[in-house]
């Protein structure tokens, strides 16, 4: 038996203006499915994150890109993915940056997605990552109720 849900959709363009757009979104859906206050802010925060990513690093032009996003309301959990179809990048570099155990600053912005990735991580009780080179890149992430 498949569990019931229920999807949104959002799409917007690859401009920072756009990302309070999501944020007020995501807060409702969220308040609808009885998520506390705290839970909300998280929620918030982390696909502030993801967007914001996609928005400043997903693509050289930016006038052409998008932002995906689309909302899976489960019964007993809300799962958000975020993607888009940009530049995308190498996980490895990003994991390799997270390890690096001198903590030295490699001034790129491979260094801004480890910081993201690992603070997506901290406030949502799921987050995956899939980034392609030239094809893009998906955090689909999770928080139960």
């Amino acid at each position: 038996m498949t569990p019931t849900v229920e999807t949104i959709n959002l799409e917007i363009p690859c401009a920072s203006d756009f990302v309070g757009v999501v944020r007020l979104a995501v807060s409702g859906i969220a308040t609808r499915m009885n998520f506390s206050i705290e839970e909300i802010e998280d929620i918030k925060i982390a696909v502030s994150e993801a967007c914001t990513n996609s928005v400043q690093y997903a693509y050289e032009d930016k006038s052409q890109g998008r932002v995906y996003i689309t909302c899976n309301l489960y019964k007993e959990k809300l799962e958000i993915i975020v993607e888009d179809h940009g530049k995308g990048f190498d996980m490895s570099e990003v994991e390799a940056i997270k390890a690096n155990k001198e903590g030295e600053p490699m001034g790129d912005e491979r260094s801004s997605l480890g910081l993201g990735m690992t603070f997506i991580k901290s406030l949502m009780d799921v987050a995956d990552f899939n980034s392609t080179k030239g094809k893009g890149t998906s955090v689909r992430m999770a928080k139960h109720i």
